[in-house]
């Protein structure tokens, strides 16, 4: 997402990704940390926001987790998802200490998500914004969500639709026939320079 009123500052963004490589390497070696001390960082950094932090290697994911809705400062959120990433993402093993120092890291904070209304199941095809909006599909008990970033790979919204619902645990056209809640909101998302990482 460009930067938009409201948005972190480069040097935000800076400390933001120092902390999740930190976190990352430190999981991947089974260390503790880093600790974050609210007092030291911006206010904007001590704000309560939702994040993501996706981890790739060699442009391949490698762990992506995070949150929906804020529940923490925006720095303690960014460190305990980066851990998670390195370390607790099910469809990967956890990150090796001679794998940490070659991931990439990007990060991804959320606006608050807002319930989407339409009325039949194509209505969906043309109300999401392909390369906008991150998607929350709900269905009973059944949730997924894809990030914006997914439309790069997935421009189709059929298909991605789909896909979010494999991703839920259901059948992959379930969003035709149960009419699910759709939840969308946006991210400002920002990742290492080359230089950054070692």
């Amino acid at each position: 997402m460009d930067a938009t009123e409201g948005s972190l500052s480069p040097e935000q963004r800076q400390i933001l990704l120092r902390l999740a490589r930190q976190a990352v390497e430190r999981a991947a070696a089974g260390q503790p940390g880093p600790e974050v001390d609210l007092k030291l960082l911006p206010e904007a950094l001590s704000a309560e926001r939702a994040a993501f932090v996706t981890l790739t290697l060699r442009g391949d994911l490698r762990g992506c987790i995070g949150a929906l809705q804020a529940t923490m400062p925006l720095a303690r959120d960014v460190v305990e998802h980066a851990r998670a990433a390195a370390t607790e993402d099910f469809r990967f093993y956890p990150v090796r200490p001679d794998e940490a120092t070659e991931l990439a890291i990007e990060i991804s904070v959320l606006s608050e998500p807002a319930p989407l209304a339409y009325a039949q199941p194509d209505d969906l095809l043309t109300l999401l914004r392909p390369g906008l909006d991150g998607v929350i599909l709900v269905s009973g008990l059944h949730r997924a969500t894809f990030l914006p970033q997914v439309w790069e790979k997935v421009p189709s919204p059929a298909l991605f639709l789909d896909m979010l619902c494999e991703k839920a645990g259901l059948p992959r056209r379930a969003w035709r026939t149960g009419l699910p809640d759709i939840l969308t909101y946006q991210v400002e998302s920002f990742h290492e320079s080359p230089a950054a990482s070692p």
